[in-house]
């Protein structure tokens, strides 16, 4: 039998290791798309990009992420989703496990959708029929899962119609991690809609409202000097006290789809989210006394946003409009400032880019597999460098260590960006 001191120490050094450089979740260090300060940028791109590795991978659009000195990556491995680890060195797998059955719908390969979570030598992985895995990062043995459909009785919402166990598009969005507890989109409609659990035993704290899940990523915000988890469900946009899972204020917002993607971005007391048929919507938050208020700030058609997550940088947001075009939009009044297109190769709602904030420049990942450079520039758009670096791809990259990991439908990457 392994010692139990074995994974405490495994842990206490993954977190000894762990860095300001690590790219540890969706959307980076505190999910707002945003490298740590202090870390080596690039300030303009060259025309090949030095590829320091690539390897063969299987389906699945969850992100890679990078922390304590390792890569990580999940897949359809032998009809399974799949968590592996892998030197950040060289590319060469260090261990695998396998989350749950693999299962695909009409608009993608059978294949993991969501990002990894890794904190504290424990990586969280959440499979699209709704099971979240707790394993070991020191070599993937399991800690403890939940099925939020078992367990739960959530019943998920697909593109069209309801789907049992999440046989459409799937549990999609990352679950969020603050302190020792982790929160959940588990999308129970009897109270069960946002779980909290001790993130190192799988222990349910609290249960919270009836909304079912959307396919956005959970994030922490302070409003108001106060923190809070804020969620984009299938019925809106709810703000919850972390404690004890009291709704603070919620903003109602229906579509027929319910395709709610976008991570929720916060600036000063105004939360941004976008609707592929409402919109891009400003929702201002205040409070008198013990009361909350969400109202409308603004409503933006013109940038409207459909799966693609913005970013915020000083008091303007970046990304990607219903035109396939970049654009720069004012946070306090919804304006657009400029737009840019020709960088885009899908069409209509499939238009895609991701975006990471490299101190004063925007990186931005495309759909066809291109990453573009250009300035954070509220004034006018301004490339600062393009190359064509993979395939068709739909995911997120990671960035660590002045190194960029991304990957299509075939393989996984890594590519020197900054330093030697």
């Amino acid at each position: 039998m392994r010692s139990p001191a074995i994974p405490l120490l495994a842990a206490l050094l993954f977190s000894l290791f762990a860095s300001a450089e690590d790219w540890p979740q969706w959307r980076g260090p505190d999910r707002t798309g945003h490298v740590s300060s202090g870390v080596a940028v690039p300030t303009n791109l060259p025309a090949e990009p030095k590829i320091l590795w690539r390897i063969k991978i299987g389906d699945g659009f969850a992100s890679p992420v990078v922390a304590g000195g390792k890569v990580f990556y999940a897949d359809n491995s032998d009809g399974q989703e799949t968590v592996h680890a892998l030197d950040p060195g060289d590319g060469k797998e260090l261990w695998r496990a396998a989350i749950d059955l693999a299962v695909g719908d009409h608009q993608g390969p059978a294949g993991p959708r969501c990002t990894p979570l890794v904190n504290d030598g424990r990586i969280y992985a959440q499979s699209m029929k709704g099971k979240l895995r707790c394993i070991s990062t020191a070599d993937g043995s399991a800690i403890w899962d939940v099925n939020y459909t078992t367990d739960f009785s959530a019943i998920f919402i697909g593109e069209k119609g309801n789907a049992q166990g999440a046989t459409r598009h799937g549990n999609d969005g990352s679950p969020l991690i603050d302190g020792d507890r982790l929160f959940a989109n588990v999308g129970g409609t009897n109270g069960e809609s946002e779980v909290c659990f001790q993130k190192a035993n799988g222990k349910v704290i609290w249960k919270s409202q009836n909304d079912q899940a959307g396919y956005a990523a959970p994030i922490m915000a302070t409003i108001g000097g106060t923190r809070q988890v804020i969620v984009f469900t299938v019925d809106g946009v709810i703000g919850l006290a972390p404690g004890d899972g009291k709704l603070l204020w919620r903003f109602p917002m229906k579509t027929t789809y319910a395709r709610h993607v976008t991570t929720p971005v916060v600036f000063e007391d105004i939360v941004v989210v976008s609707s592929h048929q409402i919109g891009l919507t400003g929702i201002k938050i205040s409070r008198e006394g013990e009361n909350w208020r969400a109202d409308r700030a603004w409503l933006s058609k013109d940038s409207t946003m459909n799966f693609s997550s913005p970013v915020v940088v000083g008091n303007y947001l970046y990304g990607l409009g219903p035109a396939q075009n970049f654009v720069c939009v004012e946070i306090r009044t919804g304006k657009q400032a400029w737009s840019k297109d020709g960088y885009i190769s899908s069409a209509g709602d499939h238009a895609y880019a991701s975006f990471v904030v490299l101190g004063r420049n925007i990186l931005a990942l495309t759909d066809g597999g291109q990453i573009v450079l250009f300035a954070a520039d509220p004034q006018e758009f301004k490339e600062k460098g393009a190359a064509q670096l993979c395939g068709k791809t739909f995911c997120n990259p990671a960035y660590a260590d002045g190194r960029l990991y991304l990957r299509d439908a075939r393989e996984l990457m890594c590519v020197q960006l900054a330093g030697d």
